[in-house]
């Protein structure tokens, strides 16, 4: 029996291919002996990431002329017998230490070597235990199966999606990539919109979109395996502009240069211009004469000597600026920010007019800003103001009465800069072309800091 034995261990040895891929169990290889072979304890479950190695131990004593060897558990693949490796991967090896101890040995491990592995003495019955390895996969988001960029109305819904891929199975979570909170309805049918700093899941349905929403989105997909990953999807909220005027009427001695400014929001990105002179078509040609009135259309205003032109915008926000250089009484008039994309146009209106100062009542020493709702540079005047301090003073007193009146009265729009030091000039105007009426007065003081303006409507 033992010579029989034995050319059955050779035919294996020189026939691996037989063990490649066969379900024959090594018990069929019989040996005869006095003893029983045992195992010494259990084969240990490891899990590793891919890419590493892993190592599954099988202990065995008395095994006398036995034979041991590894097999896949899940379809009975022959992996080796004693030390000798019989199948093709060149990834798996075998290690024998202290007469007793085999260790199987995988390298670079792939998410297919995941599953379990028997250690089988060909004893008779045969005796066999069973180690399994667990392979981790770091995430990765399937590009075919997630949101790319979209551009949608505003009032419509949006469903952003991020798949991911992983072992164990990733987590997704949703941030702002410029650190806002996410902003989400209550409900279906909710006007109002709360604060989230993130969301867990891969789809994020935004109900209704408002504008505030726009912005970039991160999707970051982890599993405890690094490295985790991301995802940017950039969410797009389209509406025709609108344009805001902060100070529709605008007020500037002569020779100052004057800023004036509108807010524009929109998106897309819009086209933006300033135009000077009357109303503004409805078709928004620009030039020659309006059939309907006979009057001049506006001038569109380019950036240069006169004008300087800026626009500065943050996301779906921005500023028109305008700057009315050596102010004259040819600048007096209508000015018109235009604002247009593919969705609609928006424009805003401001009128400027002169603020006259008085040529004999002003300090030769000191230089004074004078403006209502606009920005004007220092205009100097002439004069010899001590000379009249008295009329002054209670030209001052007089004028705190009229403030007090305006602050009881709860008058609006009404601007407060300074209110200390005599009274140096005082300058009532009233624009022709208002249909409300405009008191405006406008108080300078001997100190070139202080500036006191009251504006009414």
């Amino acid at each position: 029996m033992g010579v029989k034995n034995l050319l059955i261990f050779l035919i294996y040895i020189a026939n691996p291919q037989r063990l490649q891929g066969s379900s024959q169990s090594l018990s069929d290889i019989n040996l005869s002996g006095d003893l029983e072979p045992e195992f010494e304890g259990t084969i240990q479950n490891v899990t590793f990431p891919a890419g590493r190695e892993a190592v599954l131990t099988c202990s065995v004593r008395n095994l006398g002329r036995y034979k041991v060897g590894w097999l896949r558990a899940s379809d009975q693949t022959v992996l080796a017998l004693e030390e000798r490796v019989v199948t093709h991967n060149v990834r798996i090896s075998v290690v024998h230490e202290d007469m007793r101890t085999w260790r199987l040995r995988i390298k670079q491990l792939r998410e297919s070597d995941r599953g379990c592995y028997m250690c089988q003495i060909n004893a008779s019955p045969m005796k066999k235990q069973i180690g399994c390895i667990d392979v981790q996969v770091p995430p990765d988001i399937i590009n075919e199966d997630s949101s790319t960029d979209i551009a949608v109305q505003e009032g419509e819904d949006a469903t952003l999606i991020c798949r991911a891929t992983g072992h164990p199975q990733p987590r997704v979570v949703w941030r702002r990539e410029d650190g806002e909170h996410i902003l989400m309805r209550k409900s279906s049918g909710g006007k109002e919109l709360m604060k989230i700093e993130s969301y867990n899941g891969s789809s994020l349905r935004l109900i209704k979109l408002d504008r505030r929403q726009m912005g970039p989105y991160l999707c970051i997909a982890s599993n405890d395996v690094p490295p985790a990953v991301s995802k940017r999807v950039m969410l797009s909220v389209h509406f025709s502009p609108t344009v805001k005027a902060p100070s529709q009427l605008l007020g500037a001695p002569l020779g100052s240069d004057v800023a004036l400014e509108c807010q524009v929001e929109a998106s897309p990105a819009p086209v933006s211009y300033w135009l000077k002179g009357g109303r503004i078509p409805l078709n928004g040609f620009i030039g020659g004469v309006s059939t309907e009135s006979g009057q001049p259309r506006p001038e569109m205003l380019l950036d240069g000597p006169k004008y300087g032109i800026t626009e500065h915008r943050h996301g779906f926000r921005g500023t028109m600026r305008l700057i009315v250089r050596n102010f004259s009484p040819s600048d007096v008039g209508t000015y018109h920010c235009v604002s247009t994309n593919s969705l609609g146009r928006a424009e805003g209106t401001l009128r400027l007019y002169e603020i006259k100062i008085h040529p004999g009542i002003v300090s030769t020493d000191d230089d004074h800003l004078n403006y209502i709702g606009g920005i004007a540079e220092p205009a100097r005047g002439r004069g010899n103001s001590r000379a009249n301090l008295p009329y002054f003073r209670f030209i001052n007193a007089i004028l705190f009465v009229l403030f007090t009146t305006f602050v009881s009265r709860g008058i609006s729009e009404m601007t407060f800069l300074s209110a200390h030091l005599p009274l140096i000039t005082t300058t009532t105007t009233i624009p022709s072309s208002s249909s409300k009426i405009e008191n405006v007065i406008a108080i300078s003081t001997t100190n070139t800091r202080n500036t006191t303006t009251f504006a009414t409507r």
